[in-house]
Order: structure tokens, then C-alpha cells, then sequence
């Protein structure tokens, strides 16, 4: 069995029936910039994390039956507490603190924890759509 070599991380995509407010999202809250997206006959948005990676909002097809996330899932998880144990993405950031401040400032609903054994402090929360996230400390 071969092994994939020079894997890095490329994108991730999201779909949205608002991507303009996802986009938005994720500019306010993480530095996202705006970069030119194909047209790929329907809307999508592409953001960039400079020296990361890129993030393609797709828009949602209006005959996708499949739950948005868990605000909108049958069963919703509603407690970001539950994150860690399940899907999410994961940032990390060298102003931790105030990050967290700037999330609890915007009326977010946040769970926080520290790694145990290690130095790393993390908090768990939603984007509008209720994608589970994950921001870490990193101290630089």
C-alpha cells in the first residue's frame, strides 16, 4: 500500500445557503482574505489564509435534503462543549486570550479547556451555519 507523500493541506469547503454571511464570518473572526473564485455556474466565495491554506464557501444546492450543521440537524448539538469529541476545524493562534475576549465581545457561546499535560489552552464554538470549531493557543 503506497503513502502519500508532500501531503499538505490545500482547502477545505463549507456549503452555505448564505455564503456572503459565512464569508463574512470568517474575515471578521480569523483575517480571511478575499481571493477570486472560478465560476463555476453557481455561487461560491474563496477565502485565503495567507502562508495556511484557502476555504471555499460553496453555495448550498436547494435540493440538498442533507442536514447544514448541527443548528440544523434533527438531533442538534447544540453545546459546543460537545466539539471536541466531534467534527470541527482547528486554528490555532498566538493572541489566545484576546481572540477569546473578541468571540465573547460578538455574544458567542464558547467552551473552553486546557490540554491536559501540556501547555495548550483550547475554545470550542460554532460559525453561523453551526460548523463546530476549535481554537488552540500557540505561543510564539
Amino acid at each position: 500500500m503506497a503513502v502519500a507523500k508532500g501531503v499538505c493541506l490545500s482547502h477545505i469547503s463549507r456549503e452555505s445557503t448564505d455564503i456572503t454571511r459565512l464569508a463574512n464570518f470568517y474575515k471578521e473572526t480569523f483575517g480571511f482574505e478575499e481571493i477570486e473564485s472560478p465560476d463555476f455556474g453557481f455561487k461560491v466565495i474563496w477565502l485565503n489564509l495567507p502562508q495556511a491554506f484557502s476555504f471555499h464557501l460553496i453555495e448550498r444546492a436547494p435540493t440538498t435534503r442533507l442536514p447544514e450543521g448541527p443548528y440544523s440537524a434533527t438531533s442538534p448539538v447544540l453545546d459546543p462543549s460537545h466539539l471536541s469529541r466531534g467534527h470541527h476545524i482547528c486554528f490555532s493562534v498566538s493572541n489566545f486570550d484576546s481572540f477569546v475576549q473578541t468571540l465573547q465581545d460578538k455574544g458567542i457561546k464558547t467552551f473552553q479547556r486546557s490540554v491536559p499535560g501540556r501547555p495548550v489552552r483550547q475554545v470550542f464554538f460554532f460559525d453561523p451555519d453551526g460548523n463546530g470549531l476549535e481554537v488552540q493557543s500557540r505561543e510564539e
